[in-house]
């Protein structure tokens, strides 16, 4: 059964953009060969540590989402134990009703998109008229505010306030 998972780890600011890369391409080993699959990886770049790790008051912070099976968790942090440029590490299991949402939201952007450019691509392949102006889109006509405050009308559906009685002593 293969779940949401989000990996962040922080490597050591010394390490090359080529050592960084090789980390990276060495988890996606992992993850792939259990199975697993990267959804998105997300680089922060380096940043400023809470405490002095290894004498070390910056690193090079990485989050990773994926899908795996809790068995190939087990692989990729003995994985990332061993290594030496990783200065931490912390694997968490991602709550499922965000994931959904997250993936929705992804697939109704990517069809706007598709939608978009199939339109730009039909209404550059389809010569316009000059005689013809575009069509304007109807803008809904917006309720007025009123500046001087709530009408009586308006006021007769809100319930009166709470008196509170004074207390004797």
């Amino acid at each position: 059964m293969k779940r949401d998972y989000e990996l962040g780890f922080i490597l050591n600011p010394e390490v090359s953009e080529e050592e960084a890369k090789a980390m990276l391409d060495r988890i996606e080993r992992v993850v792939t060969s259990n199975d697993g699959q990267i959804v998105k990886v997300n680089q922060w770049g380096r940043r400023r540590l809470a405490y002095p790790i290894e004498r070390h008051r910056d690193g090079l912070y990485t989050f990773i989402d994926m899908i795996l099976t809790p068995e190939s968790v087990i692989e990729l942090e003995r994985t990332l134990k061993v290594s030496e440029i990783v200065l931490r590490h912390m694997v968490r299991k991602r709550d499922a009703k965000i994931v959904q949402k997250e993936r929705e939201e992804r697939v109704e952007r990517e069809e706007r998109e598709a939608k978009a450019a199939a339109l730009a691509a039909a209404n550059a392949a389809a010569p316009t008229p000059a005689a013809e102006p575009a069509p304007v889109a109807e803008v809904a006509a917006e309720p007025a505010i009123d500046a001087d405050g709530p009408t009586e009308e308006e006021l007769a559906d809100v319930p009166p306030a709470i008196e509170e009685e004074a207390i004797q002593a």
